[in-house]
This record gives structure tokens, C-alpha cells and sequence, in this order.
């Protein structure tokens, strides 16, 4: 195990040690009626249930004017495992989101509902009634495992069935063991006979890990969950259409900082084949690996892509065979083909339906043109079958009777929803973070300013004969990289507001990182630099050549491993 000295160590390590299992002061902070806020050692610790404290920025400046505290609220994530609700589920997330948020829902890039604008008051009552509803926000956020991912199709194929239940395994199996989340917003007192009782945590150890953890799987030949970018990736590898195990992947992570050349996004190294009787072990001695040897003294340098470029990954892997005894076979030939979702009607193996939508950056809303949250909440009272999030922030109405097929879409084109509307290849494959007026790390917008961007970008597409070409683009209001915009074959990162590094090079499969193209440009800029890019992939791209793929064979951007 790593020994790092514990003057060194980073505050928040101070922080975790000291809050008794995450129990900190969060109890006695929700009763305070002084502040909207809570104390800042305890807006820490909320994170690993699931929490972050945020203030509405663009009102900072009047309210400091009237000598008042900025206007505090609470985004609050609720972890789906493999991203599957039921519709009693649905009603509800959409019932709290009115009586408690913004009226709104958002649908994350990891498969996980969330609420923004919950204030203090009403924290309480919103996480016990989403508990009631069988969900619960734990392990949302934090430096813990956060929501496995799968690809949110279990009736495509057995495959994908059991990869989604595994999913759900691996989520219950890595979840923390503290008593204090039940304690404090479930007011369950778990101590026995009076006594109290000694949390312990087997496998994350009192100050659980240095940083967040991500886990995914994917299944070929669609990567629909990025699978690269994740702490640790599984690509499921089947034979005569059965699973018989994983090429386990692992050092993936987007997030980096502006002027720290230390950090970098990083897509993980394939470390071999495992079968899948041994997956669950060792995705468990990854996450033990990280947390004994992952750097505790600087948060920004501390994921595991960090731990194994310091260590080496010759290291890394047999660290790995050292704590588990197995050796992985070489890993086994996989083909991606893209990693978006596939819009419209498809029939699973049970013979029903599933449908997925488009939600643009993944926000629920009822709108004068679109009332998607009021459809949705009109298909939920009479659906039989179950509400999936996919990773690019869209939903599908799953498992879907042929009765009820028919019932389905006469409520969506009753509002105004369908992805045959019209819209063009690079929106359909659009994702954004929430970024400004709430998120308190965003330097600029994203999830509010895209969609106009596009607006303008679709008039570039349809003059160069492109308006259903296949595009991603993605944008965050900031490097950390929630939307995963460095392996898009556009990307943008916020630098200030309505200023932005453009980032090209990625490609369709979700394969590759792309690379930093131009710094510090505005709307018209941007608008510029896509026109003439977009001319050029009109007139000379190869049949069926991705965007990425064509801008760097045309040396517009260097890939060395192109």
C-alpha cells in the first residue's frame, strides 16, 4: 500500500478521515435557518450522497448589491444502475421534479436522472421520497465507483441482457457500506440495542478512494456508452451469441485543467480478456489497486489514468495478477461501428418494442412547441414496460406491447415529438453539460447556448449538402469534460463566457481523442472555421469517410496514431 504523508495529503483527504463515515455535520447544517447553505467541510461529504451545493452565478453580483448570501441550491443525482426505470419510477422523478426542482429533469451522460434548483429546505423530503420510490442518490457523486453504465437495451439480445444485469452487480457490489446515508436523510436509526455501531468499509477504507471512479460496458458493435473513456471499460465478447466474458479496460478519464500540463484527457489501455466468473474480482482489486496507490496529496492529478502513467502499466497489470492470481488471456478482436444510439423503433428479442427519443442535452421540459415532460408523463400513466437513459442523454420507451406501439405514437405526434423531425445529423448526435448559470467549476454555457449554436451550424451543413451527415459534436462549460468532449469529432470547451478552445480529430466509434484545433474562439469564429471545413469534407471526403477520420488524413490536425 502506498504510504503518503499525511501532512501532505490534500484537504478533502482531512476532510473524509475526519466526518465519521461521511456523516460529517450534514445532519445539524440541514436545520440551520440562517444560511441556505452548508458548511463548506460538509458540501464535501454531501457529494458522496449524491449532492452538490450551487448558487444561480448570474444573480451573484445583485444579491451581494442587496448584502445578501448568493442564492444557494442543490443539484441533487440519482444513480440508476444500467440506466432502466419503471414508469411508477418515472411519474415520480417527474412529480419531484415540480414539487421540489425547476419543474425540470435531466438525463445525464451516465445513465442517471437529475435534479437542479432543490433548495435546503426541501432537501430532506426530496431524497427520502426518492428512496420511496425505490431509487436513491448514494454513490451518485463523490470519490466512490459512481453509476455503472451498460448499453440500455437488455431485449437486443441475451448478451446484452445479462451485461446489464452485471451492471446492477457490479453498482450493489462497490456501493458504501456507511450506515450514515440511511441516518441522515432516511432517519433510520441502524444501532442495535443502543449501542453505537462501527461502520467500516471493506473495500474503499475510511477516506474511500482519492477521486471519482467510473465504470462502463459496452457491447459490440456499438459503443454506445464510450466505454474508453471510463476508469475501468468491460467490452463484452460472446461466442455463438453467449457471453463468455470481457476485454476489461482500464485508465480512461476526460478531465483535465487549463494550464496544468500534468493533466490530460486520457482514453484506458485494454489489458486483456477475463472470463466473466472472474470480472466482479477484478474490477474489485482495480478499485483496491487505485485506492492504495493513487495520489491523495493533489485531487488534480489523483484519477486512476494518473496512477498507472506514474506506476507504468506494466505495473499496473501485474499489481493486478499479484491481488487476484489470474492472468488475463490476450484480449479478443472486437469491431466498433459507432457510439450512438440508434433512433426510432427497434424490436427486441421478446418480440416488443422499444423506442428511442432524442432529447436534446438530455433536459426534460415542457416547451410551447414541444411539451416533452407532459408526453412523457402522459405515456408513463398507461406504459407496461420500463423507461431507459442512454448515455448520449437520449431515453427509450422500452419493452413496448404492439397494442401499446400504436397508443404511443399517437400521444407523441399529438406533442409535437419524433425524431423524424426533421433534424439534422449533427443535433441528433449533440451532448452537453449543464455547465453556466449553475454549475459552479463552468467557465462558460454549454447545455443553454448549443442548441442555438447548431441553429446557425445547420444552415453551414445544408449549403454544403451535408444536413443528415452523422457529426458529433460536443461542448462543456469547462476542461473537467462531462460531456465527453474530447473524444468528439467536434468539441468545445468553454474557456470564458461566449469564448471557446475547438477541439476536432475524434471519430464516430468513440475511439480516439480528438486534439486542440484553435483557442479562444468567439460565436462568428466559430461559424467561420466550421464553413470552411465543412466545404472542404463536401468537395473531397472518400464514400462513407467520418469527419474526424477526413480532417486528419487532410492534415488539418495531427493523430500520430491515426
Amino acid at each position: 500500500m502506498s504510504t503518503q504523508n499525511i501532512k501532505s495529503l490534500s484537504p478533502v483527504e482531512h476532510i473524509k478521515g475526519n466526518s465519521n463515515y461521511l456523516r460529517g455535520t450534514i445532519k445539524e447544517g440541514l436545520i440551520d435557518e440562517i444560511t441556505g447553505s452548508l458548511a463548506p467541510d460538509d458540501t464535501q461529504l454531501t457529494k458522496f450522497h449524491g449532492i452538490y451545493q450551487q448558487t444561480a452565478r448570474e444573480l451573484e453580483s445583485e444579491r451581494k448589491k442587496q448584502k445578501l448570501e448568493p442564492l444557494y441550491s442543490f443539484m441533487v443525482r440519482v444513480r440508476v444502475p444500467g440506466g432502466i426505470a419503471s414508469p411508477e419510477q418515472w411519474l415520480e422523478m417527474d412529480r419531484l421534479s415540480g414539487e421540489y426542482a425547476n419543474s425540470t429533469l435531466k438525463l445525464t451522460t451516465r445513465q442517471a436522472f437529475q435534479f437542479h434548483g432543490v433548495f435546503k429546505r426541501n432537501l430532506k423530503s426530496h431524497i427520502a421520497e426518492i428512496n420511496n420510490a425505490l431509487l436513491d442518490t448514494i454513490a451518485a457523486c463523490g470519490d466512490v465507483n459512481r453509476n455503472v453504465m451498460c448499453s440500455p437495451n437488455p431485449e437486443l439480445s441475451e448478451v446484452h441482457e445479462e451485461t446489464y444485469n452485471f451492471s446492477k452487480k457490479i453498482s450493489e457490489h462497490l456501493l458504501p457500506n456507511t450506515t450514515a446515508y440511511h441516518e441522515i436523510w432516511l432517519d433510520k436509526n441502524l444501532v442495535a440495542g443502543g449501542e453505537i455501531k462501527e461502520d467500516n468499509e471493506p473495500i474503499y477504507g475510511k477516506t474511500y478512494l482519492p477521486r471519482k471512479f467510473k465504470i462502463a460496458i459496452a457491447v459490440p458493435p456499438y459503443n454506445d456508452t464510450d466505454v474508453y473513456t471510463n476508469d475501468i471499460g468491460l467490452v463484452a465478447i460472446s461466442e455463438n451469441n453467449k457471453l463468455i466474458g470481457y476485454n476489461i479496460i482500464a485508465g480512461g478519464g476526460m478531465g483535465n485543467t487549463f494550464g496544468d500540463d500534468r493533466t490530460y484527457p486520457r482514453l484506458g489501455n485494454t489489458i486483456g480478456f477475463y472470463k466473466k466468473e472472474d470480472a466482479l474480482k477484478i474490477i474489485e482489486e482495480i478499485v483496491k489497486i487505485q485506492r492504495d496507490y493513487g495520489n491523495r496529496e493533489d485531487r488534480k492529478i489523483a484519477r486512476l489514468k494518473y496512477t498507472i502513467d506514474r506506476k507504468g502499466l506494466d505495473w499496473f497489470k501485474s499489481e493486478l495478477i499479484k491481488r487476484t492470481g489470474i492472468t488475463p488471456e490476450n484480449e479478443k478482436k472486437i469491431k466498433f461501428i459507432s457510439n450512438s444510439d440508434i433512433y426510432g423503433w427497434t424490436k427486441g428479442i421478446n418480440k416488443k418494442w422499444n423506442y428511442t427519443l432524442f432529447i436534446e442535452n438530455g433536459r426534460i421540459k415542457d416547451t410551447e412547441k414541444q411539451p416533452m415532460k407532459k408526453a412523457l408523463r402522459e405515456i408513463a400513466k398507461i406504459h407496461k414496460g420500463d423507461f431507459r437513459l442512454t448515455a448520449n442523454q437520449n431515453l427509450i420507451i422500452g419493452n413496448v406491447s404492439g397494442d401499446s406501439k400504436i397508443t404511443i405514437e399517437k400521444i407523441l405526434k399529438k406533442h409535437n415529438i419524433d425524431v423524424s423531425n426533421n433534424y439534422s445529423g449533427i443535433r441528433l448526435k449533440s451532448l452537453a453539460c449543464v455547465a453556466l448559470n449553475t454549475c459552479t467549476l463552468a467557465h462558460a454555457y454549454a447545455e443553454t447556448y448549443l442548441p442555438g449554436l447548431i441553429d446557425k451550424i445547420e444552415p453551414l451543413l445544408k449549403k454544403n449538402r451535408l444536413y443528415g451527415q452523422e457529426i458529433s459534436i460536443r461542448m462543456t462549460g469547462c476542461p473537467n469534460g462531462c460531456a465527453r468532449p474530447y473524444n468528439a469529432e467536434i468539441g468545445f470547451v468553454g474557456k470564458a463566457r461566449g469564448i471557446y478552445n475547438m477541439y476536432l480529430g475524434g471519430n464516430k466509434n468513440g475511439t480516439r481523442l480528438n486534439v486542440l484545433y484553435k483557442e479562444m474562439l468567439k460565436e462568428d469564429e466559430i461559424l467561420r472555421e466550421l464553413d470552411y471545413l465543412f466545404k472542404l469534407y463536401s468537395e473531397k471526403k472518400k464514400e462513407n469517410e467520418g469527419f474526424g477520420d477526413f480532417i486528419i488524413r487532410q492534415g488539418i490536425v495531427f493523430i500520430s496514431d491515426f
